[in-house]
Order: C-alpha cells, then sequence, then structure tokens
C-alpha cells in the first residue's frame, strides 16, 4: 500500500530541509480567529486550503515544518477547544503565528519520528468559521474536506489521526464519516455523549438544566456516539479511547461509553486509563497520546 518506507521518507526529508519552511513573509503576524471565509486570503499553498462542502465553503489552515510530498503516513493532530483564547485578540493569544505554529509542528514531528500536521479547527488558528458553533456537522465536514485536499495535494499515503478533549471528538467525527485512508486513531480525554455531558457538566456545577443544549448552549451538535455506524472496516487499523477515571471535563464514563459502542460495531478498540493533572484531570500525563499516535505510524 506504501511505496515508501517511513524511515527511507524521513531520510529524504531530513536532505530536504535546507530553511525553515515557516519563512514565508508573514510568520511573525498574528493568525485570524472566527472570521468569515474568503478565498482572497486563502492562497498561502504551504499552509492553507480552500475546501468546499455540503453546508458551505471554508479556509482551513494547517501548519507542519517538514516536507509532506509523497509521505507514507502523517500524523494529523487537532486542538482541543480554545475557549478563553477565542475572545482574546489574536495578537494576545500565545503561540498564534504561523513560525509558532510551524515550530510546534517541528517538535511534534521529532518527538513522533513521523511527519505531524496540526490542523486548526474552524475559528482558531487562521481557519475560518465561528469556533463558538463548534461540534455542529459544518465544523467535521469542512475537516473532512481538508483532509481530502491535505491528501491530494501532497500525495500522502495514510493518516494516523491524533486529538485532544474537543480535538477527540473531531477524530470521532471524522472517523463516522466514513473515511477509509486512517491507519490509526488515537482520541484523549475526548468528549463524547455530547447532551447527557452537557446536563452532567452543568450538574456538577449547580446549574440548570438547559435540555437538549450542549455545553455551548447550542441543539443538534453532530454527536460521533451517535454515527457509529458510519465508521468504515478497514483491516488492521486501530482506535484508541484514552482518557482518566476523575475528568472532570469530559467524564470517563462517556468516553467508555463510546469505546464499547465502537467494541459493539466491530471495530478494533481499545480503552486505556492513564494518569492525568489534578484538580481536573483531564490533561493526560506523560504525552500518552502522541506516544501512542507515533506507535500507531510505525509500519
Amino acid at each position: 500500500m506504501r511505496s515508501v518506507s517511513v524511515a527511507r521518507w524521513l531520510a529524504c526529508a531530513a536532505l530536504a530541509v535546507s530553511a525553515p519552511l515557516w519563512a514565508r513573509g508573514s510568520e511573525d503576524l498574528p493568525l485570524p480567529w472566527n472570521t468569515p471565509a474568503d478565498p482572497a486570503a486563502c492562497t498561502d499553498q504551504d499552509s492553507a486550503l480552500w475546501v468546499e462542502y455540503a453546508n458551505g465553503q471554508a479556509c482551513i489552515r494547517y501548519f507542519s515544518a517538514v516536507p509532506l510530498a509523497h509521505a507514507p503516513v502523517v500524523i494529523v493532530m487537532f486542538h482541543g477547544d480554545r475557549n478563553i483564547e477565542m475572545h482574546r485578540a489574536p495578537a494576545a493569544i500565545a503561540g498564534n503565528t504561523l513560525r509558532a505554529k510551524d515550530r510546534q509542528a517541528a517538535a511534534l514531528s521529532r518527538r513522533a519520528g513521523v511527519p505531524v500536521v496540526i490542523v486548526a479547527r474552524p475559528g482558531t488558528y487562521g481557519s475560518s468559521g465561528n469556533h463558538g458553533q463548534r461540534r455542529q456537522p459544518a465544523e467535521f465536514q469542512a475537516l473532512d474536506a481538508a483532509l481530502d485536499q491535505l491528501r491530494q495535494r501532497y500525495g500522502i499515503g495514510r493518516f494516523v489521526l491524533l486529538g485532544h478533549s474537543g480535538g477527540a471528538t473531531v477524530v470521532a467525527a471524522l472517523l463516522t464519516l466514513g473515511r477509509n485512508d486512517v491507519q490509526c486513531a488515537v482520541m484523549t480525554s475526548g468528549a463524547f455523549a455530547l447532551l447527557e455531558r452537557a446536563q452532567m457538566i452543568r450538574r456538577s456545577k449547580g446549574l440548570p438544566s438547559r435540555e437538549g443544549r450542549d455545553t455551548n448552549g447550542l441543539l443538534h451538535p453532530y454527536d460521533p456516539l451517535e454515527h457509529v455506524a458510519g465508521i468504515a472496516q478497514v483491516a488492521d487499523r486501530r482506535l484508541f479511547v484514552v482518557g482518566n477515571r476523575d475528568d472532570q471535563v469530559a467524564p470517563f464514563v462517556l468516553q467508555a461509553q463510546f469505546y464499547q459502542a465502537l467494541r459493539d460495531a466491530g471495530l478494533q478498540a481499545q480503552l486505556i486509563e492513564a494518569p492525568a493533572i489534578a484538580p481536573a484531570f483531564h490533561q493526560l500525563r506523560n504525552d500518552i497520546g502522541l506516544k501512542t499516535a507515533a506507535q500507531c505510524a510505525q509500519p
């Protein structure tokens, strides 16, 4: 299935990098947040994808610090929710430049031993859209189309998807859209059973119930748990649900529920309990997400 081995590709990529890929002229300007889709602002062939999908159009930004052409496997990482950041001016958001995101991707690639691409969710880090409308179908449709274009642009063989928290929900949603080019998926501290999760969190904080609304206050979120039947049956593909039993942000019982739904659908899934940082127990220790994804990416 792959014409180039991971080790051989990395060796070639190392020779090909004569200058940092972030040297593009505007690398230190703040990336815009929560902006409308504009093809005129989506022209960087090294960091932007103009996509069209069933419910609209979007400019999706991505960040990588190694050549991607003909890579046999690429780890695609999605950040978790950025609730606080989206209410700040772009210049006040830490790491919100092309240079900073490319450097982050470079560090992740070195640690993983395979190329890592950070794909920005709609409304964040230069991607068009409204981050306040996350977990609606359009978010996942836009990112699904972006993966198609990313693979086509660079001739990428397979993806390993990695996401934390809301990013894990993105990974799960992309799986439910039927992708068959995903070699492995790692979902850490993911948000599933979205309406039940919202009720649990509100109850724990003594807040009134908001029946039918998720934590964003929105109706009809796209909940991967309700769409497991859409996940393609791919031979040898492994799915990892990783979390901590005391998670105060994404209840572990709901992560376990999603894992069980995967198993019930006949998918090769594994549930892993991992150490996490108190008091929320949401951020996992020991870089387990990236390490698991890196191991999955090996031939």
